[in-house]
């Protein structure tokens, strides 16, 4: 049975006092501190109060760190206080001061890439917690430009520019010596032929056009044939470009230092960072997914939260932002925040023809 069909308006209204108060300092919640709240209304007295308390904890919905201190919420109280702010009157909109800041820091953005780069960087500043911001795979590896600038005999630079905005470049080491000519039909090749073509797909498509139009494009094809042999259409190894910052927001946390170093870890490791945002959140989802107790993806993360959107250019999702943060956060500011940046972009580029 849910925590929702169990609550009565009463232990609501003093669930949610609670878990506000302990988001506020940070300290177990005193049933005196509920009671002058709650002094001459509602029909509660200091009695009243500490039974309701008491019936909440034995609905798993509050601790007690030790005998004589007070309670604090559980990762249940909070995911239903999330529930409780997906109530229309509980919505509290951005402050037009809050939407001013955020609308100035992404001034100057013209691609995806630095959107969802500027998006980390202005989450983490606003909120505490870690701002994450992930390039759709699709996004990243679509071609928009590739270019090739021979260095010297036998070796050129590759520079490969994706519709999200990334720009991959490597040296290529070619067994055969190309000419300037040669790089530059190669590359209006591949630009006229593969525009907005997935780098997989644009692999596989000349694997087959190597074999069936050696007669025809005999020269150009063994040129380009040679620059992709040696790695000049190579993505990243298949991990999608992703941005963090605001690690360091973490360390005021209360949590004892050996399960902190566990978390930091598990957020440096950007792999698995990938990983937690395609597990939760949902390309398709139109709001903002709050996930309270993130250890059935990553154990180290038992005690972090997090708000994640996708975020779009018309209809087409280009990426992923996000939040993650320690249980004492501000819920609705966070949400509305990674909303009103999810929803940014349109404002920012045009939607795709």
């Amino acid at each position: 049975m849910s925590s929702e069909l169990r609550i009565s308006p009463r232990e609501r209204l003093v669930l949610t006092s609670i878990i506000e108060s302990y988001i506020a300092t940070g300290e177990p919640v005193a049933s005196q501190i509920v009671a002058r709240q709650f002094a001459d209304k509602d029909g509660m007295s200091s009695a009243t109060i500490r039974n309701v308390m008491a019936s909440l904890s034995e609905a798993g919905l509050l601790d007690q760190p030790h005998t004589s201190a007070g309670r604090i919420p559980t990762a249940k109280a909070f995911r239903f206080y999330v529930g409780q702010l997906s109530g229309i009157s509980r919505i509290v909109p951005l402050t037009q001061e809050r939407r001013d800041q955020i609308d100035d820091s992404f001034a100057g953005v013209n691609s995806s890439q630095q959107f969802l780069e500027r998006t980390s960087h202005v989450l983490a500043l606003i909120s505490s917690g870690v701002g994450v911001a992930l390039a759709s795979a699709v996004e990243v590896h679509a071609l928009e430009h590739i270019h090739f600038t021979r260095l010297t005999a036998g070796r050129v630079l590759a520079v490969v520019v994706t519709k999200g905005g990334l720009v991959l470049d490597r040296v290529l080491t070619l067994d055969r010596d190309l000419s300037h000519q040669e790089l530059e039909v190669s590359a209006r090749f591949l630009n006229e032929n593969f525009h907005s073509w997935s780098i997989d797909l644009i692999r596989i498509e000349l694997g087959r056009r190597m074999e069936q139009e050696r007669s025809e494009y005999d020269q150009l094809m063994r040129s380009v044939n040679e620059l992709y042999r040696k790695g000049a259409l190579d993505g990243d190894g298949g991990v999608q470009a992703i941005f963090v910052e605001g690690v360091a927001n973490l360390l005021a946390s209360e949590l004892d230092r050996e399960r902190l170093r566990q978390m930091l870890n598990a957020l440096e490791a950007k792999q698995r960072m990938v990983e937690l945002l395609n597990a939760y959140v949902d390309a398709r989802q139109q709001t903002v997914r709050v996930v309270v107790g993130l250890e059935d993806a990553i154990p180290e993360m038992q005690d972090l939260v997090l708000f994640g959107s996708p975020a779009r250019l018309g209809a087409e999702n280009f990426g992923t932002v996000a939040v993650i943060g320690p249980t004492r956060i501000q819920y609705q500011e966070t949400i509305n925040a990674v909303s009103y940046i999810a929803q940014l972009s349109d404002k920012i580029f045009q939607p795709p023809q």
